[in-house]
């Protein structure tokens, strides 16, 4: 393919071409949350700062850059609207997964330009025929699409079952989104800027080009696991890039949170009490732990990234082990960074309650990040501890 692409970013610099776009991003931080969705300014941004494309196919017109880099740009863009870090967290899984696809379905996507931003329901909600020829006829309904008001495709997961209605596969489906419904619904107590609409489909054809298997996916058995010439990222365990695609946005979320608490708390009277804010113990605790816990959240994060690039750097299969212990950090770094400032806005005082607080926005945020099917703390510690005692984990994507 012969795609137009911005220009080439090194590893080094994604984190400072995040952190330029910051200021203006916090100008809109609080639109995107009365918009319900992300400002079509932002997403502009992203895709003339090239951060849109950072672990996207080169052939496709990406970067092709690392989970680590990764990490940096969606962690630091969460800083300014967590919103927005959201949407190009997932729009980057979906980039990753296109590089699975075959050339055809990468084409029909990205034409001549690279741009493009894919929204998703991966897991398998839908159910779709896969007929003779190898085409599919798709039905469906598919909640939680972040971000698909700006992306003219979605990748739908489905069921796969031949005419007889025998099940096949579990895969996902490559759909224009002007095929499709959206539904607008996304009325939420958390992460209201991401847009997240439902979608659905009937009776919807699609050619066989644009399938991937799940199964496959998650178990290395696309092209790019056996080519020994694919690019490292595409040899990235799946379960784990898709976890942390979703997870990474959660300690800069943090980060601004507790710098805010630092801005704006110091210095207040502990009401009905003689106590000023910076000078009261409960207070000096709640924040030292709270701070640690983002700390400490930040460094499994960058385990996780790290393990992955690692495995694919050299060609391995995670073992099941490691992938049980990453879907267990994937969960636990959004619950560290949620209790962190769910305790700094308690203790923070009743300003706290005001939809315009920052912290009040980012504890909601955080709550719901943990809520996401993924990111279940008690369902990832769960299979990490099934996975420790050598019992089946009762599910396929780790």
């Amino acid at each position: 393919m012969n795609m137009h692409s911005p220009a080439r970013m090194a590893e080094a610099d994604v984190k400072r071409i995040a952190e330029g776009l910051l200021p203006e991003l916090r100008t809109r931080a609080l639109l995107a949350e009365e918009m319900r969705k992300v400002p079509a300014e932002n997403i502009e941004l992203l895709k003339k700062s090239g951060l849109l494309q950072t672990i996207q196919a080169a052939v496709c017109g990406g970067q092709e850059l690392s989970m680590r880099a990764h990490v940096d740009v969606i962690s630091t863009i969460a800083q300014g609207c967590n919103a927005t870090a959201w949407v190009l967290g997932v729009y980057q899984a979906h980039s990753w997964m296109l590089g699975h696809f075959n050339e055809q379905a990468q084409r029909d996507v990205y034409g001549d330009t690279g741009e493009q931003a894919v929204a998703a329901v991966i897991g398998p909600r839908g159910r779709a025929t896969r007929k003779a020829d190898g085409s599919y006829v798709m039905s469906g309904f598919w909640p939680f699409a972040s971000g698909n008001a700006a992306a003219d495709w979605l990748l739908l997961g489905s069921e796969i079952f031949d005419d007889q209605g025998n099940k096949l596969d579990e895969g996902d489906l490559l759909v224009p989104k002007r095929e499709l419904e959206v539904l607008d619904d996304w009325f939420v107590a958390g992460l209201q800027g991401t847009g997240s609409c439902s979608v659905k489909c009937t009776n919807l054809a699609i050619p066989s080009h644009r399938f991937l298997s799940l199964t496959a996916l998650l178990e290395n058995q696309t092209t790019p696991y056996t080519d020994p010439n694919a690019p490292n990222v595409f040899k990235s365990q799946a379960g784990p890039v898709l976890g942390l695609c979703i997870a990474s946005g959660a300690t800069g979320v943090a980060r601004a949170a507790l710098e805010e608490f630092l801005k704006v708390v110091p210095g207040k009277k502990v009401m009905y009490t003689a106590h000023i804010s910076h000078e009261w113990q409960p207070l000096q605790r709640v924040l030292g732990e709270a701070a640690s816990k983002i700390h400490a959240a930040e460094l499994v994060l960058y385990r996780i990234a790290d393990d992955i690039d690692e495995y694919a750097k050299r060609g391995e299969k995670m073992p099941m082990s490691v992938r049980g212990r990453i879907r267990m950090d994937i969960a636990l770094v959004p619950k560290l960074c949620r209790d962190a400032i769910f305790d700094l806005l308690t203790i923070g005082g009743a300003s706290g309650l005001s939809l315009r607080s920052p912290i009040q926005r980012a504890a909601r945020n955080l709550q719901a990040t943990c809520m996401h099917g993924f990111l279940l703390y008690d369902s990832g510690a769960e299979i990490y501890g099934k996975i420790l005692l050598g019992l089946d984990p009762g599910t396929p994507v780790i």
